[in-house]
Formats: structure tokens, C-alpha cells, sequence
């Protein structure tokens, strides 16, 4: 009689890879519990519910997955040992960089993943919207801090600056997700940062008036 071989070892790290390949490329309502399990090397139902609970918990990990790996591009948003701009630059074109990738779905998974959920799902919409949340509030900082530490004049046009730079953000999911490239993207970044540029406050000018 044959001896049946050992059992192939559940890799939970795996796993969660696979989930969050399909969860990005095809968001949260979209992806089955069939092509979950079946990307997780086909384990069985229990294994699972076992492993997860559910397909929301998984999606959850799946989250704090990506925040913790491909969405470390966001964390110069909250080193102040950059100055200000040189923040908002690395986040957008690290961001970028990662959105266009072809290793992994494009765009972002916080910004796609659950933008149009039944009322049923409505806790994972709002569990993106809050990490969204977090984005326009790391970027608001950024502004604000530029303008205490007189970098940016404070004005109408710095007001909005914090909407702006977060539309163009959010944007850039859709315009990668259609096939924008890299390259291209970087270069809308230079120009829209000339929009700081433009509202810095220029080296000297409080000395100059205070000369007359």
C-alpha cells in the first residue's frame, strides 16, 4: 500500500501576498472566496475561515500588508528631518514609481480597493477612507509646517495647496491603472510642484524691506 506524502505546509505569508495581488487588481467585491482560496494554493474552506475568519478580516491584513510594505513610499509625509517640500516630492514620486510598477497591479490599493461597495461592505469602504483620510492629513501637515517655518507664504493659494497636491494623488491611481508610465508621471510631478515653488517665500526678502 502507498504511504500518502505529508501534507503541504499552509504558507500564511504567501497567502497573504496572493490576497492582496487579487484584492488590488481587483478590489474587495469583485474577488471571490473561490479565487482567493484557489490563489492561496487551493486549501480547503476550512483551512480558510480557519486561518482568516473571513474574507473581510483577510482584507484587513491585507491592508495593514500593504501599508507596511509597498505603502512605505508615504512615509516621508511624516519625517521632519525633510524639509517640507522635499517630503511631498519623495512621497509623490516614490508613489509613483510604485503605482507604474509592473511587479505588482497598478495604481493603489487604498485609493481602488473598495470604492464602490454595497451597504453590506460599507465597514471596509470606510476602513480605506480612513487611511485616505490619513493621506490628506499627512500632506495638509507638510504645508502647514512649511508655512510656520516660513518655506511657503501663507496665503489664498497655499490654503488650497493641500487639496491640490491630494487630488493629484488620488489621481494618479486612475492615470496609472489606464497605462500612464513612469516617466510620464514623474514629469507631471516636477510641474505641479512648481506650484510651490511659486508661493515659496524667496531667501532675503525680509531683509530687503527692512533696508528701506
Amino acid at each position: 500500500m502507498a504511504r500518502t506524502g505529508r501534507p503541504r505546509e499552509f504558507d500564511r505569508d504567501r497567502a497573504i501576498e496572493a490576497a492582496t495581488a487579487l484584492f488590488w487588481a481587483q478590489g474587495y467585491e469583485p474577488t471571490s472566496l473561490t479565487q482567493l482560496k484557489a490563489s492561496m494554493g487551493n486549501i480547503s474552506p476550512a483551512s480558510f475561515y480557519a486561518a482568516f475568519g473571513s474574507k473581510e478580516a483577510l482584507f484587513r491584513e491585507v491592508v495593514q500588508h500593504y501599508l507596511a510594505t509597498y505603502g512605505q513610499v508615504m512615509a516621508p509625509l511624516w519625517d521632519e528631518s525633510l524639509s517640507p517640500r522635499e517630503a511631498i516630492e519623495r512621497t509623490l514620486r516614490g508613489s509613483a514609481r510604485m503605482q507604474s510598477a509592473r511587479a505588482h497591479p497598478a495604481g493603489c490599493l487604498v485609493v481602488s480597493g473598495a470604492s464602490n461597495c454595497s451597504p453590506e461592505n460599507e465597514p471596509v469602504q470606510a476602513l480605506l477612507a480612513a487611511e485616505r483620510q490619513r493621506t490628506r492629513a499627512g500632506i495638509r501637515a507638510c504645508v502647514e509646517r512649511a508655512i510656520a517655518i516660513g518655506e511657503l507664504k501663507a496665503s489664498a493659494a497655499t490654503d488650497i495647496l493641500p487639496d491640490i497636491l491630494t487630488i493629484f494623488f488620488h489621481g494618479m491611481t486612475c492615470e496609472a491603472r489606464d497605462g500612464m508610465t513612469s516617466k510620464k508621471l514623474d514629469a507631471a510631478i516636477t510641474s505641479l510642484l512648481t506650484l510651490w515653488d511659486v508661493n515659496a517665500v524667496k531667501p532675503g526678502a525680509g531683509k530687503r524691506s527692512q533696508k528701506r
